[in-house]
């Protein structure tokens, strides 16, 4: 009887662990993922800008250059200023590793311009963020990205998994 109690323990235990791993992860998607997209669609240059850390670094894999949170940010507040740009963004996950307070997400994101239209045109990349929670809420602390020479496509994007699909990042 006392091993059967212990392996209920036991089992119990995984399954809290487990939970609150997800429920990192869910933070970490409405906190982080649901407000980039949001910000990289409607242009919300302070909402972009708050979801990244002070001490925020930027790697570009295929433009080879490193840059800190003012130079990276800069870019995007001088191209959003054309209101008439139509864009949306997307993720798909090929790893996600977190605990309470630091998290690892690896991934596939799809940028299309000019969505259903004529000229709509996509775009692929691998990426790789380190978040870290800062008084009470998630942020960007590294955010590199490349097209792996041209190599990330459809393909690529269709083949990792949705960020609502908890179950693959156990």
């Amino acid at each position: 009887m006392k091993r059967n109690y212990l392996c209920l323990i036991f089992i119990l235990y995984c399954f809290v662990i487990r939970a609150q791993d997800n429920t990192n992860l869910k933070e970490i998607n409405k906190q982080i993922w649901n407000n980039f997209t949001k910000a990289f669609e409607t242009l919300d240059f302070e909402l972009f800008g708050s979801l990244h850390s002070e001490d925020f670094i930027r790697i570009g894999g295929d433009s080879k250059n490193i840059r800190d949170k003012e130079n990276y940010l800069s870019g995007y507040k001088q191209r959003w200023q054309n209101k008439s740009l139509n864009k949306t963004i997307s993720f798909r996950f090929l790893e996600r590793i977190c605990n309470d307070s630091i998290a690892s997400e690896r991934g596939i994101y799809k940028l299309t311009r000019n969505p259903n239209s004529d000229i709509e045109k996509s775009y692929f990349g691998k990426f790789h963020v380190i978040l870290k929670m800062e008084s009470s809420s998630w942020k960007i602390m590294v955010d590199y990205d490349s097209s792996e020479n041209n190599t990330i496509n459809e393909t690529s994007y269709n083949d990792a998994y949705v960020m609502y699909d908890f179950n693959k990042f156990k």
